[in-house]
């Protein structure tokens, strides 16, 4: 109970800091965990397993609470006009973290598992940091949306086939369960697009503990089943929040908002808790030459995909830069790898590295690309001489 309250206190004093400052807490909460996790000046012990859980939870609501923001007609409006964007997100972003592990020399093996660490950006983090810098309604949020679902449908093929190589089953086996998680995934968007509302009546209640209870039971519910036939519970509860639309979104969302700011400081703290620092230093240079790559690269993803929206510059911008963050999924991607032994454990120390670099750079990218956008374009239109009178 002590160190617990321990941590939810410093987490608020941490989040009262990043107010201060005008940053998202995100990364306060990060270096916070590291301090306090293995290996850090003052590890705690005791509370694994309820932090643990609290995370998970913390990704579900984050990707639920997103969800309702969107209606299903949204999601595939949005999906069919970004899929060349999810196309080139993938050869841009998987290709560093491959070259990387060829160059080390870990193998085919080492290097789709490192394709996977660059590739996937973090749903979770950018959730937070849209919500906590007002951009959910943006016109480029969509495009972003749009770009993450992609690659969250992506890892529903990719974990069990990743899965299939680990452990070295058939080609028949890998091919059974990439299919099992395709027909999940395909059950779950006709049941959003044509019986969401039978869902939001199912949910609904006018008894303000009855609905709290049956949406958060139907979320966990949801991401559980889905996380159990080996795709994302973030999917999961994402397609849930968007199954649920009309005044039952609006409740829900005003409903769970500070369950979901609870458990999401969670989450980002236990990552911290999760990482030696000690083993940051032998990998230290490679991951910030994949972060500095990988960075540019989800930025002209991100430019490119609001670019073909008509977007503005200064919203091509925003876009790219809400991409930049990695997190939860890169983590479980390493730690599926490692936990089969069929990749040297640095690659378990670079991962984690790169990830905390990222997930730290995410937001800070998120918060200054705006002004840096804006002082670059005055500068270009000062710099701009302006016509003669006689042109």
């Amino acid at each position: 109970m002590i160190e617990l309250g321990a941590v939810f206190f410093g987490m608020g004093l941490l989040g009262r800091l990043a107010g201060r400052i005008g940053l998202s807490p995100i990364p306060l909460y990060l270096i916070g965990g590291l301090f306090f996790g293995h290996g850090g000046l003052v590890p705690l012990t005791g509370i694994e397993d309820f932090t643990h859980l609290a995370g998970e939870v913390g990704v579900v609501l984050l990707l639920l609470l997103l969800g309702l923001e969107y209606s299903a007609a949204e999601l595939m409006t949005g999906l069919k006009r970004s899929w060349t964007a999810g196309l080139l997100d993938i050869v841009l972003n998987a290709a560093p973290g491959a070259a990387v592990a060829l160059l080390l020399g870990w193998g085919p093996i080492g290097a789709v598992v490192m394709a996977g660490v660059t590739y996937i950006s973090s749903s979770g983090i950018i959730a937070k940091v849209l919500g906590d810098l007002g951009r959910l309604g943006n016109r480029e949020t969509p495009v972003v949306l749009s770009i993450l679902v992609f690659e969250d449908l992506v890892m529903a093929l990719y974990l069990p086939i990743l899965t299939a190589l680990l452990i070295g089953v058939t080609l028949l086996g890998g091919l059974s369960a990439v299919g099992i998680s395709v027909g999940v995934l395909v059950v779950v968007l006709v049941v959003a697009l044509r019986y969401g509302r039978y869902v939001s009546a199912v949910v609904d209640s006018p008894d303000r503990e009855v609905f709290l209870l049956k949406v958060l039971g139907a979320a966990l519910l949801v991401a559980g089943f889905a996380s159990a036939m080996q795709v994302s519970a973030a999917v999961g509860a994402f397609l849930l929040g968007i199954a649920i639309s009309g005044s039952t979104a609006v409740n829900a969302t005003k409903m769970l908002e500070p369950l979901r700011d609870l458990f999401a400081a969670v989450f980002f703290v236990v990552f911290g808790l999760n990482t030696d620092p000690a083993s940051i230093p032998p990998v230290l240079g490679w991951a910030v030459l994949l972060a500095v790559v990988t960075t540019l690269t989800k930025i002209a993803t991100g430019w490119w995909a609001a670019r073909r929206q008509g977007i503005g510059k200064l919203g091509r911008a925003r876009a790219g830069a809400a991409l930049v963050a990695r997190g939860e999924f890169s983590i479980v991607i390493a730690g599926l790898a490692v936990g089969y032994a069929a990749v040297p454990d640095e690659l378990a120390a670079l991962a984690t590295t790169y990830v905390l670099l990222m997930a730290v750079m995410g937001p800070v990218a998120a918060r200054v690309v705006e002004p840096i956008a804006r002082r670059f374009a005055a500068r270009r239109t000062a710099a701009t001489p302006l016509p003669s009178a006689g042109s």
